[in-house]
């Protein structure tokens, strides 16, 4: 608050009317008064300075740290005007937010030095009423004379205290005091005072958002560059500085013409021409080492339209594939602990395939179809070393020959296009190769090079891509008799058998299955949020009793039906529609549509279960897929 002069003399009247006569005179300015009441309630002692709450010489640095640039800022201020406070006698102190003198510049403040000042408390139940107190309390500069402080010695001159707020919140309060008020003008005092509040709040609350700024930078996943004419870089974000560090660049400001030897041939050299890229495959060569990045590089221009620098936003391929495979789901989604089972067969399973996990080798896992290799294999990676990488799953009896070799190793049709393969894609984490058996050789023994190599190379391109990719492989068939008839890479399976994990069939651990129906009904209530449901013992025993061709994926089926078929909350056998009720063993689905439906969902959609479930070929299955009108998933 702005006030006008008043007369010493009053000002010494009504102060001492007050504290010695306990009379306060209507003329006091209301939040003079209402300070004067509270210091004399904390007893605050008015003829001399008191002994001040100080921080320790620890305490003082750390918040010295901790406000390190509101200090060095006005400490830029104070020295382009340090002639003016030594000639005017003016005192300048930065508080904290609790009013602890950060730092204290000029001449002494209280006729104390200014080291003296520093890490003391200047609050209201310190030093009773001041300009200080007066500001932290109404948030609004204030202007106190003399004869209105409470401590007597103190009253030999002015002080104006402002609140240095930033969004919102006052971070800091300025005091400026002048010790022989008549030296300087009073409206050079405020004007200072203004001045030096707005030039820091402006200050801070910019540096506030560029550090914002820098944080966002510095947590992307991109390079970040400023670059001016010649090559050098002025801005490099965290991981920008990182990629510089590691290509030899010999400072933080290296020239990127003497860093990157093909730079005349990146978009930063047509940058500087005016000709802008956006999401380019670039290539960066240096001398420790060679970088593939999407690249964006856009012109900047100054004041006459010429350019005069280029920003770049590099994203390495590398981790686009990573970011790609977690945003689209390639992660593992069971655990180790979400295999149910108390088999002694199972139980050693699993923890074969947890030492497996830790070990980082391939893996095959052999079992019969809806055994529970593909949760087995999730588990596998989420268990390993691995397990921040990306899942990927290639089912390769699903893809026609002529596409799978494009779909695992990637392709490039022109310059302007390519595409990633599911081996690229996997890097730094785990490919999952589901009826490994179908591969064909050609493409099996490409594979088995690239993974020996740790390389690939896209279809339709000579590049050499290094990749660093876990194997594990799942089949339904004896592997190795099929690699003894030549039916199968010997070359990849030498390498996928390092280590095997058998997965046993569901009826071989007949006493897990009530296990695993529970288990089911909970994932299933928990999945869609409704009341869970009870499995009956008779129902239990049901469910025992069938022999299980499609395993747990046919289980699952089963319980999934009986659970949204049952009315309350226990499952019973009427519940539960199993294949042999509808006679499925006969040949009456070959002629009712009905009964074969009920067996396809039964085998959800799996040709090899469903064969196994009918006792017929896969050739068959596909005719009467054809008769009926149904896909094949």
């Amino acid at each position: 608050m702005i006030r006008e002069r008043r007369s010493k003399g009053k000002l010494e009247h009504y102060y001492y009317k007050f504290v010695y006569e306990g009379k306060l005179d209507p003329n006091v300015h209301p939040w003079v008064a209402e300070s004067w009441q509270r210091s004399a309630a904390y007893q605050v002692v008015h003829e001399i300075m008191p002994s001040l709450t100080r921080l320790s010489k620890q305490e003082l640095a750390e918040r010295q740290a901790r406000h390190h640039m509101a200090i060095e800022y006005l400490q830029g201020l104070y020295q382009d005007i340090q002639e003016h406070f030594t000639k005017y006698n003016l005192s300048l102190l930065l508080l904290d937010q609790e009013c602890y003198v950060l730092k204290s510049y000029a001449m002494p403040f209280f006729q104390k030095t200014p080291g003296e000042m520093a890490g003391a408390r200047l609050t209201e139940q310190d030093i009773g009423t001041s300009s200080i107190s007066i500001a932290y309390k109404h948030q609004v500069p204030f202007l106190l004379f003399g004869p209105e402080m409470w401590i007597e010695e103190c009253q030999t001159g002015d002080a104006f205290s402002a609140p240095i707020v930033i969004d919102g919140q006052t971070r800091y309060i300025l005091t400026l005091v002048s010790v022989e008020r008549e030296a300087l003008p009073y409206s050079a005092v405020v004007a200072l005072m203004f001045s030096m509040k707005y030039a820091m709040e402006h200050h801070l609350a910019l540096q506030g958002k560029l550090a914002a700024c820098q944080a966002i930078l510095d947590a992307v996943p991109f390079a970040v560059y400023h670059i001016i004419p010649g090559g050098e870089v002025t801005y490099a974000n965290k991981l920008g500085e990182e990629r510089l560090e590691a290509a030899g660049a010999p400072d933080k400001r290296p020239r990127l013409n003497d860093v990157v030897l093909n730079y005349r041939h990146t978009p930063l050299y047509r940058g500087f021409m005016g000709i802008p890229s956006y999401n380019k495959e670039v290539t960066w060569i240096t001398p420790n080492k060679t970088y593939e990045d999407i690249t964006t590089v856009v012109p900047l221009y100054d004041l006459d339209k010429q350019v005069d620098s280029v920003l770049a936003v590099s994203l390495p391929i590398e981790d686009l594939r990573d970011m790609v495979a977690h945003a689209v789901g390639y992660t593992a989604r069971y655990s180790l602990a979400s295999m149910v089972g108390e088999d002694p067969v199972f139980i050693a399973m699993k923890d074969r395939a947890s030492r497996i996990a830790r070990t980082g080798n391939p893996v095959l896992l052999q079992g019969e179809p809806g055994a529970g290799k593909q949760r087995l294999a999730h588990a596998i990676h989420q268990a390993s070393p691995r397990a921040g990488g990306p899942l990927i799953t290639l089912k390769c009896g699903d893809i026609p020959q002529e596409q799978l070799e494009n779909e695992l190793f990637g392709v490039t049709v022109s310059a302007e296009e390519s595409r990633t393969g599911k081996l690229e894609l996997a890097n730094g984490g785990t490919l999952f190769l589901d009826e490994v058996e179908k591969l064909p050789l050609p493409i099996a023994g490409r594979l088995a090079e690239s993974l020996v190599k740790k390389q690939l190379q896209r279809v339709g391109e000579a590049v050499f891509r290094p990749i660093d990719v876990r194997i594990i492989a799942a089949c339904d068939s004896d592997l190795k008799r099929l690699t003894e008839k030549g039916a199968f890479s010997p070359e990849l399976h030498k390498i996928i058998t390092k280590s095997m994990i058998k997965v046993i069939p569901l009826r071989a651990r007949r006493d897990d299955i009530p296990l695993l129906a529970r288990h089911i009904i909970g994932e299933i209530a928990q999945q869609h949020r409704i009341g869970n449901k009870h499995l009956s013992e008779e129902a239990a025993r049901m469910l025992m009793s069938y022999d299980w061709p499609g395993n747990v994926k046919q289980l699952q089926a089963i319980v999934e039906q009986a659970f949204f078929h049952a009315a309350g909350e226990v499952i019973g056998p009427d519940s539960i529609m199993l294949p042999g009720k509808r006679n499925m063993a006969s040949a009456a689905w070959k002629e009712d549509r009905e009964i074969f439906v009920e067996a396809w969902r039964a085998a959800s959609g799996n040709i090899s279960r469903l064969a196994n479930m009918l006792s017929v070929s896969r050739v068959t299955l596909y005719r009467y897929l054809k008769k009926y009108g149904l896909e094949k998933e």
